[in-house]
């Protein structure tokens, strides 16, 4: 009988632990491979928008940053096995990753665009597009846009883990195009040697259920305490020009506003 009581008192324990118990430390999850957003310095540090946002907010809450990276596509599945607290990776907040878990208020939105040749006459429509191979980054809302609006009208789209790799292959003629968020071409990819020849083509693609609201950090289900913590951070670095101000940095003059 003592034993059934300690250990009911054991579970209830382990019950009352919040989803978020560190009270020092905030982990966010990220892949360090997406300039202008997140990736590494030549020193291995990390640099980005993303990544001075997440220092912004760390400061506002009274929290140190700890950064945990893994691959785009695995970042959900690792922040509900408890790798980390919370995905800070260009994660747009879409209805269908709301099944799997929760997001802050949104805190920029920046369009998606096709890249391809300049003088291709490629545009982001499926009758352009028509035997044409893509290339997407994996698990992203632009692999899900391009494989509902495009594959089945027969455009080849071909997922990559990594977004250097889809620039790898663009460049040596395997890939027609890629269709990604503006920035990241931009610095990824056009403003770099093997870009030349390469521009945006057509204009930004549009499907708000697919694509989304906006960029958000991404959260556990019920983890309602952190997500009042980083909505109160947001809002007081919104107020205060700290966001227009980074996203004039690494994004020009690129309207980021939700809005």
């Amino acid at each position: 009988m003592k034993l059934s009581k300690m250990l009911l008192a054991l579970a209830c324990a382990c019950a009352a632990v919040p989803a978020f118990a560190d009270t020092t430390a905030l982990r966010f999850g990220l892949e360090a491979q997406y300039p202008p957003f997140e990736s590494k310095a030549a020193d291995g540090s990390l640099q980005g928008f993303d990544i001075d946002i997440g220092n912004a907010v760390c400061a506002a809450t009274h929290l140190t940053c700890k950064w945990v990276e893994t691959s785009f596509d695995g970042l959900i599945p690792a922040l509900n096995g408890r790798k980390f607290d919370a995905i800070n990776s260009a994660m747009n907040a879409t209805a269908k990753r709301r099944e799997a878990i929760d997001f802050t208020t949104v805190i920029y939105r920046v369009p998606t665009r096709l890249i391809a040749r300049s003088d291709s006459g490629l545009t982001p429509t499926p009758a352009s597009l028509k035997g044409k191979r893509v290339g997407v980054l994996q698990s992203s809302i632009q692999e899900t846009y391009a494989k509902a609006h495009w594959e089945p009208e027969g455009v080849s789209v071909v997922a990559y883990q990594d977004q250097n790799q889809i620039y790898a292959d663009l460049a040596a003629g395997r890939l027609d195009a890629t269709l990604l968020l503006a920035p990241a071409g931009q610095t990824g990819f056009l403003s770099r040697p093997d870009g030349k020849g390469f521009a945006f083509v057509g204009a930004p693609v549009r499907d708000d259920a697919i694509l989304g609201s906006g960029i958000a950090f991404g959260l556990r289900k019920g983890d309602d305490a952190l997500r009042q913590r980083l909505n109160a951070a947001i809002a007081k670095l919104e107020a205060d020009g700290t966001v227009a101000s980074l996203a004039r940095k690494y994004f020009g003059d690129i309207d980021v506003s939700p809005k």
